[in-house]
């Protein structure tokens, strides 16, 4: 998102008063704090042994370097942010200061010969793990899940104690952070500190299923099946049962380091219409032993730039050309900031933005957990994925056209490294889900470097899906086309488009913001006065009608080539006031029947 020079900036002590419990979703005084969100977290590799370790853990906010010798301060709610007010702590933490966990509880879980996995759904951003009293190892990310294997320093009885230090330097560090800033105002948003998602544990054989995906070969109905072995041997074989309405429709069996082929029979195509998923079972053999199983599922789908009947790029799903249009989706809560308070939360906004006819989020410089990308395979929400945005400071110049073409960061050896390493994670976790079909390496130039080999990482990580290289400016160029497969530019309020004549024949052109149209309503926002949006208006009327001009403006250019658009944005936020929704997500600003009428016409 661009930043405009008529913000209102938060005052700082609006925090108290916008956490203080005043702003609550309709879901903040259903969670269970003494076992928040205790849905399984990762659906894409499911197994029935495992053991959900939110709830109430001690915690301790030390200067940096300090060890909570003297006890601690207090409890907090895992996985809510300490920041939060869901935490029951809302503390700010900051560079200089250490953020202590720990947790004594009971193993549930029947070890046996097993091995026993620790999982952090996300933590940010530094975490150090102790079991009862060893070190097991530091993971450094905000955004990708982690795990340890902890068999060895378990106790023989039922007790265990867990401890995480955590350090999160915000926005005086290179790391990915997204919107987190020290001191909120504007566009930028609350820090977000420490555990943020699900900390589990589970039970798998020394030699275990670590990783499963699938890509679909569309032009020979073939489903091809990849998985990663933990301690393989050569020995080891996978099969894959495919299931469609819990019938067995196919399966597949080979060594488990080769990539196995399904030819599908009359396959059902996954799309926004008809969100086909098949159930899959996989099982890791050795010889005829069955050494571990677990449940999963694909879609059938395909995602690729092609030309219509006029000569524009477009985006083909499923070999047809469909505009995709949908909102800027950052993921913020006033009670849990990056955390929903309940399943059914997370979940509401991706059927809310599906009701007011959208086909599309783009998830804004902010991963979620998998829960999110699992409810939009069902639902079938098509979603462009962003990185979170790091080390930012440079600066973009203007061309002509609208067209923002400058200076890449010159960012350490050491942030490169950061960004490259968290990049290649999240596309690794989340290149399963179906429902991704856009990679955003980089948004408005901010912390931007080395554009072209970001590109070549992200392509060679996943050659399956479209790479936007730079939404909304600072493009590098390949002669007259950007790199990537996308041209993408961001205006405020009134919808605009690349260049056809230049950019139509041989990319893909897309409005990636616009909007940002604000209506403050009063008792849902983040402080009683001085919140903005990027044009502001007095009520909802005034609203739509500002919002259907920008529509009939915005359908005007799909004959012109535009392949799809991004409206600011499915919520309000912090002192934003410019979403579809309100913050707590109380009130929806727009009518979703007059909203789906006039966007099925984009399609």
């Amino acid at each position: 998102m661009k930043k405009v020079l008529f913000l209102l900036f938060l005052p700082l002590s609006s925090l108290v008063y916008a956490q203080s419990g005043y702003l609550k979703t309709p879901w903040t005084d259903e969670v269970n704090l003494e076992k928040p969100l205790q849905e399984y977290p990762r659906p894409q590799l499911v197994r029935s042994e495992w053991q959900n370790l939110n709830g109430k853990w001690n915690y301790s906010i030390l200067p940096k370097g300090s060890f909570p010798e003297m006890g601690f301060a207090g409890e907090i709610v895992v996985p809510f942010p300490v920041e939060s007010y869901l935490s029951g702590v809302q503390e700010t933490v900051g560079p200089e200061m250490e953020l202590w966990y720990e947790k004594t509880f009971d193993l549930e879980l029947k070890k046996g010969k097993n091995r026993v996995l620790l999982h952090f759904g996300a933590v940010d951003w530094e975490a150090e793990v102790w079991v009862n009293g060893q070190s097991v190892g530091i993971h450094q990310g905000g955004f990708d899940a982690f795990s340890f294997d902890i068999t060895d320093q378990l106790n023989n009885g039922k007790s265990q104690t867990l401890r995480v230090r955590v350090w999160d330097p915000s926005d005086s560090g290179p790391q990915p952070r997204g919107k987190q800033v020290k001191e909120p105002k504007g566009i930028w948003y609350t820090p977000v500190t420490g555990i943020w998602q699900t900390v589990w544990l589970e039970t798998v054989p020394e030699s275990h299923l670590l990783q499963f995906y699938s890509e679909t070969e569309w032009d020979s109905s073939t489903q091809v099946f990849y998985s990663q072995i933990q301690n393989p041997k050569k020995s080891h074989e996978i099969e894959v049962q495919v299931y469609d309405q819990n019938i067995l429709i196919g399966s597949v069996r080979g060594k488990a380091s080769e990539a196995l082929k399904l030819l599908l029979q009359n396959p059902q195509p996954w799309s926004p219409d008809q969100p086909n998923l098949y159930e899959v079972k996989v099982t890791l053999f050795d010889g005829k032993k069955r050494v571990d199983q677990v449940n999963s599922y694909f879609a059938y789908r395909d995602v690729r730039m092609a030309k219509d009947s006029e000569g524009f790029q477009r985006i083909f799903l499923n070999g047809k050309a469909l505009f995709q249009y949908g909102p800027l989706d950052q993921g913020w809560w006033p009670d849990g900031l990056y955390t929903a308070p309940t399943d059914e939360a997370l979940l509401f906004d991706i059927e809310k933005t599906q009701e007011m006819g959208f086909n599309m989020i783009r998830k804004h410089v902010k991963v979620e957990p998998a829960r999110w990308y699992y409810h939009a395979d069902r639902l079938g929400m098509l979603v462009w994925q962003d990185m979170p945005s790091g080390d930012m400071g440079n600066r973009w110049e203007v061309r002509p056209g609208v067209i923002r073409e400058g200076m890449n960061k010159d960012r350490s050896p050491e942030s490169e490294e950061i960004f490259r390493r968290e990049w290649t994670e999240i596309m690794e976790e989340f290149k399963f889900f179906p429902s991704i079909v856009v990679w955003v390496p980089f948004n408005e130039a901010w912390g931007q470097f080395k554009t072209k080999e970001i590109v070549q990482l992200t392509r060679k990580l996943d050659p399956t899906r479209l790479i936007n290289s730079a939404s909304g400016g600072n493009f590098e160029m390949e002669g007259n086309d950007v790199v990537g497969d996308i041209m993408d530019l961001h205006n405020y309020p009134d919808p605009v488009m690349p260049d056809p004549a230049i950019f139509g024949k041989n990319r893909i052109m897309v409005l990636g913001e616009f909007g940002g149209l604000g209506l403050p309503v009063e008792g849902h926002t983040w402080q009683k006065r001085d919140n903005w949006g990027y044009q502001s208006f007095s009520d909802q009327k005034e609203l739509m009608g500002r919002y259907a001009i920008l529509l009939d403006d915005l359908k005007g250019m799909i004959p012109k080539g535009l392949a799809a658009a991004i409206y600011t944005q499915t919520t309000d936020v912090e002192v934003e006031v410019n979403g579809l929704m309100t913050y707590d997500r109380k009130v929806i600003k727009f009518d979703p029947e007059k909203l789906k009428k006039t966007h099925s016409s984009f399609y």
